[in-house]
């Protein structure tokens, strides 16, 4: 029929117009909650690369995977074994399920009866799905429906995703459109038996979305199989992996996971770059240094003394960090205000001109800042942002965030300790920034900082305002800050430091 060769026509790329065979390559991932359990570890995937160019964006795009294959043909459990064998902390996966369009209400009433064909290219979002990848392909949030099958409907709430160094985008239809094979730097076809597939779809059609056996074995019959054999199976040939026996290949996993490796070799080198970049120029302007009066010397001299016993180096520290807060909220934004005293006079005054002021703690040592935080600024909101650094590649990973609902209209004082390389510091700007916060509201506070990190979060981000007590000149190859102060969660919680710890933040965060 005319209406099918519309769709083949919108499946396949002109002949000829095929890029070559792409090596080996990739995944890792998942999404929904921020980790996936193996029987191994733990692997946590929330988060995005901290490392980004002069224009505050990723410094590399990031290497996506299209997974495609036959319903229920075990591509989750693909994606799953690649994460657990390549593990690299920034992965984001994509399921298609989550763009099934909307549906009308007749259409509603033919997917009660099972009589919808959720299995062809017009059942998809693909002008969604294209915007959506793009997005994080550049490094960006992105908000995601999230999709009902028991009632076949999006529901209210959407989920946010964050860019990453991985992408894998999984579905039916992973290589249903001209434009979305564009954005796929590895396609991986999944090619599993049609009775195992058959098997599969009853069960998890049955026990996770209530449907009966009848219903599904006549949607099977009916959309499903057709489809596979009309849409998705002709696909397989724009594949430039075919993986027989999905997750019991293991020969083709291990293969993926070499060359996903290799991609990934390419970042590192854009790390060391931005490292190194403008750290013979004068610090930046954006730089506010608390004055070095004979009390703050004072001070720094105890609580960088390592004979300094822990409660004194908890109460010296309380006492500068409160000197440091309260220096930051003289740089925030005043307007003339005439106010009546209690003797009738008229009082010229400054009020804070802005709407609300957030504290945003990054765990676990920023949170030792929010007493004082709290004790100048009334009604203050706190939120939480946890990075903690991977031990195998040294970079950090985002764990948990909490931020309070319109942030977007504060001004936002984040609290972090230390900054060594400022690579903790970076990422929880970048997360202030996804969800909203205009750059030049984010004020950085850290007790201490080396003139690296000063000059890479200034470099990514030129309108943050960096408030600090003291910049330390150097960082050693292990990136602890000389001569600095030590590891400033474990001196003051009384932990016992890593061997190999650094200064950002505990330990790029600890």
């Amino acid at each position: 029929s005319n209406s099918s060769a519309e769709s083949l026509d919108r499946l396949y790329p002109a002949v000829g117009s095929t890029k070559p065979p792409r090596k080996r390559t990739t995944s890792q991932c998942k999404s929904e909650p921020p980790l996936l359990r193996t029987s191994k570890r733990t692997i946590y995937t929330a988060g995005r690369p901290p490392w980004y160019n002069e224009h505050g964006t990723q410094s590399k795009e990031a290497f996506v995977i299209g997974l495609g294959g036959g319903s229920a043909s075990g591509k989750t459990t693909v994606a799953t074994m690649i994460i657990e064998a390549l593990d690299v902390p920034w992965v984001v996966l994509l399921s298609m399920d989550s763009f099934y369009k909307v549906l009308t209400k007749q259409q509603q009433e033919q997917a009660a009866s099972n009589d919808f064909n959720f299995d062809h290219p017009d059942a998809f979002d693909f002008d969604l799905i294209i915007a959506t990848l793009k997005k994080l392909k550049q490094g960006k949030s992105v908000k995601i429906p999230i999709y009902d099958f028991t009632t076949h409907s999006r529901k209210k709430e959407w989920k946010t995703l964050y860019g990453a160094n991985v992408i894998i985008f999984e579905g039916i239809m992973a290589f249903a459109d001209k434009e979305l094979l564009k954005l796929l730097d590895l396609k991986i076809f999944v090619d599993t038996d049609s009775d195992i597939r058959l098997v599969r779809r009853l069960r998890r059609d049955i026990s996770e979305r209530g449907r009966d056996i009848e219903g599904v074995i006549k949607q099977y019959n009916k959309f499903v199989k057709p489809a596979f054999d009309q849409y998705i199976q002709p696909t397989m040939r724009l594949a430039d992996i075919v993986v027989p026996r999905g997750s019991g290949n293991t020969v083709a996993i291990d293969l993926i996971v070499q060359h996903v490796h290799s991609q990934l070799e390419e970042v590192r080198a854009a790390q060391a770059a931005l490292a190194s970049a403008h750290q013979c120029h004068p610090l930046p302007q954006t730089l506010s240094v608390l004055k070095s009066t004979p009390q703050v010397r004072g001070m720094h001299t105890i609580i960088r003394n390592k004979e300094t016993s822990r409660d004194e180096f908890i109460f010296y520290s309380k006492r500068l960090m409160r000197l440091l807060i309260e220096h930051a909220l003289s740089l925030l934004p005043f307007q003339s205000c005439t106010v009546q005293t209690p003797q009738g006079q008229d009082y010229e005054g400054r009020t804070y001109s802005g709407k609300q002021i957030t504290g945003v703690s990054i765990l676990r040592a920023g949170e030792t800042m929010e007493p004082a935080l709290r004790a100048v600024c009334k009604d203050v909101r706190i939120g939480t942002i946890l990075i903690q650094t991977n031990c195998n590649t040294g970079e950090p990973e985002l764990h948990y965030l909490r931020l309070p609902k319109d942030i977007s209209e504060d001004h936002v004082i984040l609290m972090d300790c230390t900054v060594s390389t400022g690579a903790a510091a970076m990422m929880a700007v970048r997360v202030l920034l996804d969800h909203d916060v205009p750059e030049d509201k984010i004020f950085l506070l850290s007790l201490l900082m080396a003139e690296m990190g000063v000059h890479s979060v200034a470099y990514a981000f030129p309108r943050v305002k960096i408030i600090t007590t003291a910049v330390d000149k150097k960082v050693n190859d292990l990136f602890r800050i000389i001569p600095g102060i030590g590891n400033f969660g474990d001196r003051y919680f009384g932990t016992d430091a890593p061997p190999d710890w650094s200064d950002d933040e505990d330990a790029l965060s600890t």
